[in-house]
């Protein structure tokens, strides 16, 4: 339960992740930065065999995510994957460290993480650690230690990365850092919230949110706590409810509500319940466009009407979870999907980090809210399926065109509308 809480608080946090080389003090930086004894420090290389990810506070940032990479020059076969684990890192990294050994200065591992950063836009800087050790000049605006042979494709951009330089072990720099770090990251859009728009100070949004065996234990599911306090900061109300009282709430009501907004696996019956004039979407719906990929989303339907007998689905999530008997992702919507195309279907699941490079052999992704993940990720997973020309999607959007109802649950969405 401790690890699925954490992961509530991770998701929407910012991901500031660590990189470079074996024994270029990363560990050892990440301890400096956090103030506390995060990851395993030793002289010896290759220490860090896996990503350490740790939810906390970060003054002056406030709730991040802080992740110490494994060495990215790490050799041989537990080295590939090692690699392959940072690069997986990346996807969902809002801030990329790089942390160069000034002793030794740059290396080809360094240039090519930097080209990395670049070519997935990610902010990022270089901590030149161990300056305690060094004889560098203090400034390191035009420090090109150990560059001189590397490949130009490799330092393009480089004159204009910010960097400091730092010691893990007597601290210094190590405020100067965190100041860096913070004055990097990008301006939030206070106007980016799940409910964007759609309730205005002073109205009352209904949620229906059903416990089911399905449900978690006690609380509520994290799109469905986004909801809530999305209304509440735009200075709306929240009313929630199960489907079995809905039509019982809608009549307490003096006034209809501004929208309604269920869980998608009940949408059907909700539809028949709330009246025609009452704006009506669902939860994952909402986190498709507050995730950033609404569009992509909506016109992947088009493949869902033409699927074919053996044609491959893939049903993606991003955390890990118990299934249960009727599980939405790997029973209902299957079952759905078989039901309204009439063919054969091959489906395949995935879930948590483990999401697929080579999509092709697929005729539709179909993801979960996201909720878990970070948007940069979310991206990254619609940005491979629209590379590989695979039609992406989520679970809202589908069980609402399998019952009937996408037109009526995007008609508060004009620009999602439209495209239908």
């Amino acid at each position: 339960m401790n690890n699925d809480l954490n992961a509530l608080a991770s998701a929407n946090r910012i991901h500031i992740g660590f990189f470079g080389c074996r024994n270029a003090g990363k560990s050892s930086l990440v301890n400096a930065v956090t103030g506390q004894d995060l990851a395993v420090v030793s002289d010896i290389k290759g220490t860090t065999t896996d990503p350490v990810v740790k939810a906390m506070e970060l003054l002056p940032l406030g709730p991040v995510v802080i992740i110490d990479t494994p060495g990215f020059d790490d050799a041989g076969m537990l080295g590939d994957l090692r690699v392959r684990k940072t690069k997986q890192i990346l996807n969902r990294t809002d801030l990329a460290v790089l942390v160069v050994d000034e002793t030794t200065g740059m290396t080809r591992d360094d240039a090519l993480l930097l080209s990395l950063f670049s070519s997935k836009k990610i902010p990022h800087l270089i901590a030149f650690n161990k300056c305690d050790l060094s004889h560098l000049p203090e400034d390191v605006s035009e420090n090109t230690s150990g560059v001189r042979d590397l490949p130009e494709e490799g330092l393009s951009g480089y004159s204009q990365v910010p960097r400091i330089r730092v010691s893990a072990l007597t601290g210094t720099g190590i405020y100067e850092l965190k100041e860096m770090i913070a004055s990097l990251m990008p301006k939030e859009d206070p106007s980016h919230t799940v409910t964007q728009n759609l309730v205005p100070p002073g109205a009352c949004a209904v949620l229906v949110c059903p416990i089911d065996k399905a449900a978690p234990k006690g609380r509520l599911i994290m799109p469905q706590q986004m909801t809530i306090r999305s209304i509440m900061d735009a200075g709306g109300m929240a009313l929630i409810t199960r489907e079995s009282e809905l039509p019982q709430t809608l009549e307490a009501l003096s006034r209809p509500p501004a929208i309604v907004i269920t869980d998608s696996q009940v949408f059907s019956s909700v539809s028949r319940m709330v009246p025609e004039e009452v704006p009506l979407t669902s939860f994952s719906i909402l986190m498709a466009r507050y995730k950033g990929f609404p569009e992509t989303a909506v016109r992947a339907v088009g493949a869902i009407r033409g699927l074919k007998d053996h044609d491959r689905i893939l049903m993606a999530e991003g955390c890990t979870h118990h299934r249960q008997c009727g599980d939405i992702g790997t029973v209902k919507i299957p079952g759905w999907l078989r039901h309204c195309s009439g063919a054969d279907l091959e489906i395949e699941t995935c879930s948590g980090k483990d999401f697929p490079e080579d999509l092709t052999p697929y005729a539709a992704v179909i993801h979960c809210g996201g909720c878990m993940i970070t948007e940069r990720e979310v991206m990254y997973r619609m940005n491979c399926a629209n590379d590989q020309g695979v039609p992406f999607t989520n679970y809202g959007i589908v069980i609402a065109y399998m019952t009937g109802i996408l037109e009526r649950s995007l008609r508060v969405f004009p620009d999602m509308h439209a495209l239908l």
